[in-house]
């Protein structure tokens, strides 16, 4: 990593000799040492590694200042992102790259959702077998959490419903390949999930009524179905598609 007067960030592999910092931005922001225990930060400081984690490249440090400070002259902002990078604690200086124009997450900082946006392209792979530790309990729980919950900034809205849609269709097909694996306790946990993440979404409801099928429990997969189709009248004023019908005749 250069020093902070040299005009370009090189993005070193500083944390590679210990234990790799992480970055959490699913449930809650977290920055995690490579003991486990979190590192304290300001809230300008965690929303200056949100940014960057979520850009996961070299960035303007102009483009920064404006993405984080939108409502404040291009001076303000400029100093607001000095001051963020200075609380930058000591056990934390590795996980940012610094030069005079630019920022970036040092090379090695682990960060959940790119971990969670690998699975989830791993189980929508139709072509390839996902490894055992995809198909598992720790998948569905890291499928399970929204991006940054109740962060409202411009810069957080656009990544956080591109992870929710893929994190939705990703436990839909952890479901049914649980199903094939006749796990039907961990199947209707992740099923489950995604209903939870979106109670109107008829693809959820539908992975969950297929668990109820392939266990051969009809009265549950109809109860479900009654449960969504009051729901959606409820809601919405209309009936769920003939083709989640279709699932409950055959």
């Amino acid at each position: 990593m250069r020093r902070p007067d040299e005009s370009r960030v090189v993005r070193s592999n500083s944390t590679s000799s210990a234990a790799p910092l992480r970055i959490s931005l699913l449930g809650r922001f977290d920055l995690v040492d490579g003991a486990g225990a979190s590192i304290p930060l300001a809230n300008g400081t965690q929303r200056l590694l949100s940014l960057l984690a979520l850009r996961d490249r070299i960035v303007h440090r102009a483009s920064v200042a404006g993405a984080l400070w939108p409502d404040v002259s291009e001076s303000r902002a400029h100093a607001s992102l000095r001051s963020a990078l200075l609380r930058v604690p000591n056990a934390a200086r590795s996980v940012v790259a610094v030069s005079d124009a630019e920022l970036a997450l040092a090379e090695g900082v682990a960060i959940d959702v790119r971990d969670g946006q690998a699975l989830a392209h791993r189980l929508l792979d139709d072509t390839a077998t996902p490894p055992e530790s995809d198909v598992s309990r720790s998948a569905i729980s890291l499928l399970s959490s929204d991006l940054l919950p109740g962060w409202n900034d411009e810069w957080v809205t656009a990544d956080a419903e591109g992870w929710r849609q893929l994190r939705l269709h990703a436990l839909e097909a952890l479901t049914d390949r649980l199903v094939g694996q006749m796990r039907f306790g961990d199947a209707m946990t992740a099923a489950m999930a995604a209903v939870k993440a979106e109670p109107l979404r008829e693809s959820a409801h539908a992975a969950l009524i297929r668990v109820h099928l392939a266990e051969s429990n009809q009265s549950e997969a109809l109860r479900q179905f009654e449960r969504y189709q009051q729901l959606l009248r409820s809601e919405l004023g209309i009936e769920p598609t003939p083709r989640l019908r279709e699932l409950i005749d055959m």
